[in-house]
């Protein structure tokens, strides 16, 4: 599946760029906006826009909120059918065309707060049948103005109109609108309320109501807007409000014959006097929910008047952001002892509480849940609120004491000990820096909640019974603490370089390790949780290997039985540089970067093979033989050169012999015994003095060779001073190595300018044919081909023939030379 959603988000990009580079702008001087996402989502807010830009048609979302725009032309938002929300809010919006919304058949939200309309024209939103939300607050029209204007809404379940400058609200304004979730009216400065106007909205959500102006000048009015939005399970909210003395409250009349459960008071001013008349009008009333937000109190909390009054039905208070004008004048919180023992769930957030005496705590009799977040415990004074670990709290199961100055979790675990059904407790946000290694916890605790705090290390103060644990926001490395039962672990934020251990935790079902030191987790890390079902790892510094990148795309895709449930964007690499700042999601790795010990292998021995491959074909082609014989020769004529330079090119350029012999030293008995006296004996052993040839010089190896000379160097400079080289050929010449050598350097010598075409001599002391030479011997095959050689006889008879061939053949080149 994420494999799919990758496809789909890459069509649908290449759908976007096709769509901006083939749209027509009918106006040039439009701008244009492309900081659309893959989501088809298009922010274009705070970009200074004095117009409505030209973004694509494909675009499911609009944000232009917070520009400089002054008028929606006609043909603004042609063609944006498939625009589900569009945000015009904080603009210097006047005039809007009445036809513009007309394309916008799949509208759902649309806000036009915050900006400078003056009328509402019901032409905008005649073709708006999908619309669900309308924000029409704070812009400068007077009324509604719209006679049946909301009566082609038929899906609009949010709507938010009014402001500064609204002064009626007739019964004709909210024709067709029914079955709301949410009603926002403000009307602080509203002077004319045609009774009835919203009571024919039913069924009835949410409703906030900004009526500061009528609660203090028109009690009447005030009356009637509460009597038509007051239902018993209407949630009731008024914002705004200055209670100063009995006759504020008088409107509260109304919607305390109506029964109402659920009231709210926002950014109110409220004074003693005030209160004790509200509780007093309120007595009886079946109100469940009681709020206070963003309020301030004034006076001294002298509300004793009013403890007759009954409120058994009150179940929760929730108390946020209370500001006391005569702080430290405030009576003890016991002077409500008779609200005291109401209340199942307190909550008094941002209240600047220090302290609940002991006294006060004993009248909760009924609490079950207390929130005293962001306040100013310490642990002093919760020590005296939870009466020094013996708290009549017996009842309750959640305590929240996050975000206030609370340092040692063994005094809390002490104070909380015997509370004997306490499931959660949240201590998150304070200024733990320790743990202590054991701690008393009652045994019913589910829930620990200790993020937020310096904690750097885990011990077994934790205990065993948690089913859910955050820790996350610490100085934490490693977490080697067994906790059998518990099913949520929170670690994002802390130091972590890999996956805790799984067995440490056999039922763990959810793991958030976001934001930590990770580099990279597998399959192995993950098979250790046995029931692990949802993790959450991303905004780690990931190196982006082969191995993880193909787990975690195949994880992201639906496979390996854990599913991602942070987003897959979250998942970026830090490493390697060339990957940096990818999501791995869309990472694609080569073979060679994948695979790169078994490339190298494979290369390596494709490499070895050709290797042995060249190898053998130079060695079976001999190769390696005629380099060496090139070099040697090169060597040797080099050394010859040098030698000359030494000696002087005279002496060396003349021949000093007749042939030099070239034999194996197995036929040395043949060229000592018959050879060399043949060719060199004196004339006078001949019977025939005058016919008898004249004594050649041969060159030896055994005696003319000059001792101390590197042989090859012997060799090439005996060469180049005989007048022909003699071949001894035999089966035991093809096997010496020097006979080879003499061979090749008589090769180079023939082909180097000084020797005659018939410089070599060829004899055969046995019959050998060219199949039994070498194929190396390239040129002792030509030779054998195209030179006439000599065959030692085996008949003793024809010996004399051989000898005169022999020095026929010498003495044809001595005559040449002379």
């Amino acid at each position: 599946m994420g494999q799919k959603a990758s496809v789909h988000l890459t069509l649908l990009s290449l759908l976007l760029t096709l769509c901006w580079a083939q749209r027509l702008d009918p106006d040039p001087e439009r701008p244009s906006c492309d900081r659309c996402d893959l989501h088809l989502s298009c922010d274009c807010s705070h970009c200074g826009f004095t117009c409505v830009p030209v973004v694509t048609d494909l675009a499911l979302t609009l944000d232009l909120s917070l520009n400089n725009i002054t008028e929606v032309t006609e043909d603004d938002l042609t063609g944006h059918r498939h625009l589900r929300a569009l945000s015009l809010h904080g603009n210097r919006l006047a005039v809007i065309h009445p036809s513009a919304f007309e394309s916008l058949g799949s509208l759902e939200n649309l806000d036009l707060s915050n900006n400078q309309l003056t009328t509402l024209n019901h032409k905008w939103l005649g073709q708006l049948g999908a619309l669900q939300q309308l924000n029409l607050l704070n812009n400068p029209y007077g009324s509604l103005a719209s006679p049946s204007g909301f009566q082609g809404l038929v899906s609009l379940r949010r709507l938010l109109f009014g402001g500064p400058a609204l002064e009626e609200i007739k019964r004709a304004d909210l024709l067709g609108v029914t079955d709301l979730e949410e009603l926002t009216v403000h009307a602080n400065n509203i002077s004319r309320y045609e009774s009835g106007a919203l009571a024919d909205i039913w069924p009835l959500g949410r409703v906030t109501l900004s009526l500061h102006g009528p609660f203090l000048t028109n009690k009447a009015l005030a009356s009637a807007v509460l009597a038509d939005v007051s239902y018993p399970n209407t949630p009731l909210v008024l914002e705004d409000l200055h209670l100063i003395g009995n006759e504020t409250v008088l409107p509260f009349k109304e919607a305390a014959k109506r029964r109402i459960r659920s009231l709210s008071f926002q950014n109110s001013t409220i004074s003693d006097e005030a209160f004790v008349g509200f509780l007093k009008t309120m007595d009886g009333v079946p109100l469940t929910f009681f709020s206070v937000e963003d309020t301030t109190l004034m006076g001294v909390g002298s509300w004793r008047p009013a403890e007759s009054t009954d409120h058994a039905s009150l179940e929760e208070v929730f108390v946020r952001n209370l500001v006391y004008s005569d702080f430290f004048e405030f009576v003890s919180s016991s002077h409500f002892w008779f609200l005291s023992s109401y209340p199942s769930k307190l909550s008094i957030i941002r209240a600047k509480v220090f302290v609940i005496p002991c006294l006060t705590s004993h009248l909760l009799v009924n609490l079950q849940y207390l929130d005293l977040s962001d306040n100013l415990l310490t642990d002093l004074t919760l020590k005296e609120t939870l009466c020094k670990g013996d708290s009549p709290l017996k009842d309750v199961r959640v305590l929240n004491f996050s975000g206030n100055a609370l340092r040692s979790l063994s005094l809390m675990s002490h104070l909380v000990e015997k509370l004997p059904k306490l499931t959660h407790l949240d201590v998150s946000r304070n200024i733990f820096s320790s743990m202590p290694q054991s701690c008393s916890w009652p045994h019913t605790l589910r829930h620990l909640n200790i993020s937020r705090a310096k904690l750097s290390a885990v011990t077994q103060c934790l205990p065993t019974t948690l089913e859910v644990l955050d820790l996350s926001n610490n100085d934490l490395k490693s977490f080697p603490l067994f906790l059998p039962a518990l099913r949520e672990l929170h670690l994002s934020g802390n130091k972590f370089l890999s996956l805790p251990s799984g067995w440490l935790f056999p039922n763990l079902q959810t793991l958030a390790i976001q934001s930590n030191t990770l580099n990279m987790f597998g399959q192995s890390d993950l098979q250790s949780y046995r029931r692990l079902q949802g993790l959450q790892a991303g905004q780690n510094k990931f190196v982006c290997s082969c191995g993880f990148v193909h787990f975690l795309q195949s994880v992201l895709g639906g496979g390996g039985g854990v599913q991602i449930t942070d987003r897959e964007e979250s998942y970026i690499c830090d490493s390697p540089l060339s990957l940096q700042g990818e999501p791995v999601s869309q990472v694609n790795l080569s073979i060679v970067q994948c695979h790169q010990v078994l490339v190298v292998s494979v290369s390596c021995g494709v490499a070895l093979c050709v290797a042995l491959l060249v190898w053998f074909l130079l060695w079976r082609f001999h190769a390696f033989w005629y380099l060496s014989m090139i070099w040697a020769w090169l060597k040797a004529k080099r050394s010859s050169q040098r030698r000359r330079q030494r000696d002087g090119e005279a002496t060396e350029a003349l021949l000093r012999f007749d042939a030099f012999v070239s034999y194996s030293e197995r036929d040395a008995g043949w060229v000592e015994n018959y050879l060399v006296p043949e060719l060199e004996r004196p004339r006078e052993n001949r019977q025939d003095p005058m016919n008898s040839p004249q004594p050649l010089t041969l060159c030896l190896h055994k005696r003319d060779f000059v001792p101390g000379h590197w042989i090859l160097d012997n060799i090439m400079s005996s060469i180049e001073q005989s007048r022909r080289t003699i071949f001894v050929l035999s089966e035991n010449f093809v096997q010496s190595d020097w006979c080879r050598y003499e061979l090749d350097f008589s090769h180079f010598w023939l082909f180097d300018g000084n020797a005659g075409e018939e410089a070599a001599i060829l004899i055969l002391l046995e019959p050998l044919s060219k199949d039994d030479i070498p194929k190396r011997f390239c040129k002792l095959h030509k030779l054998m081909s195209s030179t006439t050689y000599l065959e030692w006889p085996q008949e003793e008879e024809r010996c004399g023939e051989f000898w005169e061939s022999l020095h026929k053949a010498l003495r044809v080149q001595g005559q040449d030379d002379g």
